[in-house]
């Protein structure tokens, strides 16, 4: 049960500070601007991903926030990092951004398994 937890809250942290870190550079990197323009968003999805990001890390290291709005963050993340993923690829981007967009992921899924068992509650085939 330990082990579990240990794995659930390094998981969680790590992708939690990785979406804080992007959704600052969002709002204060000008470089952001750029990528987003390589990636072929407007600016305005920029400041509206930062600010999603940061509401869906409050609701995830909330311990009091109900379970289906937990589950609605880690559907929406697992969205913008699939979503994310096919703009890489189609903006012709390297292997180490599509490597590193299926690294966050595996990460969540960590994240998100490990919550479940955390909780003692075991996930349906249907939102995994």
């Amino acid at each position: 049960m330990k082990r579990n937890k240990i794995i659930y809250w390094v998981s969680t942290g790590l992708f939690c500070a990785f979406l804080l870190l992007t959704s600052i550079s969002y709002l204060t990197d000008p470089n952001f601007v750029n990528i987003f323009k390589h990636l072929g968003f407007p600016q305005y999805f920029r400041v509206e991903l930062a600010i999603a990001k940061v509401f869906g890390v409050l609701i995830l290291l909330i311990p009091e926030v109900p379970s289906r709005f937990k589950e609605w963050a880690y559907v929406a993340f697992g969205i913008t990092l699939i979503s994310g993923l096919v703009a890489h690829v189609n903006s012709g981007d390297t292997i180490g951004y599509i490597l590193n967009v299926i690294f966050w992921f595996i990460l969540l899924v960590i994240s998100y398994l490990f919550w479940h068992k955390r909780i003692n509650k075991q996930p349906n085939s249907a939102t995994i």
